[in-house]
Order: structure tokens, then sequence, then C-alpha cells
């Protein structure tokens, strides 16, 4: 299963053809990343705000290595980016239930769709940059790649086996040529 933090930041992804692709960059589109028909350009727009902030915390935790090419000359400063991913988590109110045994309740107050969607997101991603699992994210050094993923042995250097292939090739090539 994909973390959803990851999930977000993997919208900016390479196109295939040498370019990158936008799974958020129009409303229509978005629309089908998120499955949700309702979702409007202003909520739209809040999610794109969202993914820029959490690919800046991305981009800081990979350092000194190089973060993704894709946006980095476009990414929000870390504190502006996070006020965005705080500002986006709404209010809950926790409980006790029990039944069997005592189980935490969680419910967010107040909010409709895409503040929910973004409030879910923004716990993600606060999770995620809280936890161990943090040390291990890298910015994919395959060509023309633009994703994060987190590492899952200490050799790899890919988000995919298909972009260490790319990687591979790519070297063989210039090796050759030059």
């Amino acid at each position: 299963m994909v973390d959803p933090v990851l999930a977000l930041v993997s919208t900016v992804r390479h196109d295939g053809r040498g370019g990158v692709a936008d799974d958020l960059g129009d409303l229509d589109r978005c629309r089908r990343w998120l499955a949700d028909p309702a979702v409007t350009e202003p909520g739209r727009l809040a999610l794109v705000g969202l993914r820029q902030a959490v690919r800046s915390l991305f981009a800081v935790v990979v350092a000194p290595e190089p973060p993704s090419a894709a946006d980095a000359d476009r990414l929000p400063a870390v504190a502006e980016a996070v006020r965005l991913v705080n500002s986006a988590v709404l209010p809950e109110r926790v409980s006790l239930a029990w039944a069997d045994e005592p189980v935490v309740r969680r419910e967010a107050l107040g909010g409709n769709g895409i503040e929910l969607v973004l409030d879910g997101f923004a716990r993600a991603a606060i999770t995620f940059l809280a936890s161990p699992a943090r040390l291990e994210l890298r910015a994919c050094r395959g060509p023309r790649c633009v994703k994060y993923y987190v590492r899952a042995h200490p050799r790899q250097g890919w988000c995919s086996p298909a972009c260490g292939n790319r990687a591979r090739v790519s070297r063989h090539y210039h090796r050759h040529v030059d």
C-alpha cells in the first residue's frame, strides 16, 4: 500500500516524453485522481498548495542530496510550508468508546469534502515527517524521474526497477558515446 503522502507528492511525475505531468494540473485531472466529481477549483488549488508544501519539506529531508528536479525552484520556504500543512489540519474531538475493550475515536470537527481530504493528507504528511521512515526518504536518481520514494534497502537508488534500468542504460550509453 502506498503511503497517502507519497501518493500526493507523486502527482508530479515524469510524463514519459521527457517532460513533467501533473495529475492535479487542471480540475478534470484532479477530480479523476481523487475520484471525486464534486471538487471545485478552489479545492484543487488548495490541494496543489498542500502538495507543494509537502514537496518543500521533502526537499529539506533529502538534503544534502538534491531534491526532485520537477519543481525545486518553485517550492515555498520551509516556514511557509509548515504553516500550509498545519493550516490544513482540522480540529478534532477525541473520545473514548468502550465495547469489549477501550477504543479511541477521533472525529474531525467541521469541514466539507475537500477540507476533509486536505486534513487527511496533512495528517499523513505530519505522521510521515515525524516518523523514522523519513530518514529513508530519497529523490529518485533515475533519468528524468521526479518522484520521491522511501528506500527499502540501503543500496536502493531509484523509485522503481524501471528507473534503475533507465539509469543503467543511460550510463552505458554515455560511457560508449563519450
